[in-house]
């Protein structure tokens, strides 16, 4: 527990905090309003909100502590003192920046232009409720933007990742195929209960929009490109990819499908920039080559920054040999 309490430095914890505001705006000025939800602990959330009239952040964060306490002991996963945190800040940071809040603590002076009528009920939103698409699109990039904030910064939100494990640990199907069915199902939840057809569309568009944020937020924008050329000048192309592109190339032996003759295949890794120059390249050497495109999430190597999340600390050589030396005297 020490060492994972150590881990909990200022700039990550500002991180979290930072992208938990972010989160919290996106929830509570426009989607909670709006009955509108991608899914997940806020969407159960809003639901017992509107049953029970208590605050969404509060109900996320007491809905996360069984979900924690579940996932230690059916998964066996461990929670780092920042996934603790973010889960703890997103939830609170929910109800920290509603309107209402934000209005007894004097930061807003009249929350007239934020009152707007939803289905006869008063509620307190960015938007009116003309303007729900807007509201739909605004808060999933928000939501989005939080999200990704808080996991470059190794944190957490809890939620629906446990539900998920759980699903993937005892049938068997895909973490992507487990998230669908989960989400789906809260989805289906909302609009049941909310009794708007129209719920499920703005769903999952909020779900789409919110996780494509969410990667780029956390990993930034794919700006890699893999690039196959098939042609019977391969020797010379890959010798002008080192001197005019100084990028690496991999060759391969591949036989022809139809001929059944013996082919070079080139493989080049390059940044987005670099494919227009290539194809040039490629095509002023070889017209009729056979060129493929396509995007890589990421690479690891020589001329390359990956794009991977790290959730675990970084530690030095040293440091690992510090530890096993300590572990070896006390033995």
């Amino acid at each position: 527990m020490k060492n994972a309490f150590e881990s909990l430095d200022y700039k990550k914890i500002l991180g979290i905090i930072v992208g938990s505001i972010f989160f919290g705006i996106g929830y509570s000025w426009f989607l909670v309003p709006y009955q509108m939800s991608p899914g997940g602990v806020g969407g159960i959330a809003q639901v017992l909100n509107h049953y029970f009239d208590l605050p969404v952040g509060v109900i996320s964060l007491l809905m996360n502590i069984p979900l924690f306490i579940i996932s230690f002991l059916l998964i066996g996963r461990t929670f780092g003192a920042r996934s603790i945190f973010g889960m703890i800040t997103s939830a609170l940071m929910i109800d920290a920046v509603s309107f209402s809040t934000l209005h007894k603590m004097g930061i807003i002076r009249s929350l007239e232009p934020y009152t707007h009528i939803f289905k006869g009920k008063e509620v307190l939103a960015m938007l009116a409720p003309d303007e729900m698409y807007l509201s739909a699109i605004a808060g999933s990039v928000m939501l989005g933007l939080g999200l990704g904030i808080i996991f470059r910064f190794r944190g957490s939100t809890g939620g629906t990742d446990i539900p998920v494990a759980l699903v993937k640990q005892k049938t068997g199907i895909s973490v992507g195929s487990a998230y669908w069915v989960i989400e789906t199902l809260i989805i289906l939840f909302v609009a049941i209960t909310f009794q708007d057809i129209k719920l499920l569309i703005w769903a999952y568009i909020n779900l789409f929009i919110s996780t494509k944020i969410t990667d780029i937020a956390s990993e930034g924008l794919p700006y890699i490109k893999g690039v196959y050329i098939i042609s019977t000048e391969a020797i010379e192309i890959k010798n002008e990819i080192y001197k005019r592109l100084n990028r690496g190339v991999t060759m391969f032996k591949a036989q022809s499908g139809w001929s059944g003759r013996d082919l070079n295949v080139l493989l080049c890794v390059c940044n987005r920039r670099q494919v227009g120059p290539l194809t040039d390249l490629v095509k002023s050497i070889d017209p009729n080559s056979f060129v493929i495109l396509n995007d890589v999430y990421d690479v690891m190597g020589f001329g390359f920054k990956s794009r991977q999340l790290n959730f675990q600390d970084n530690k030095s050589i040293q440091q690992i040999q510090a530890e096993l030396d300590s572990a070896k005297r006390k033995k």
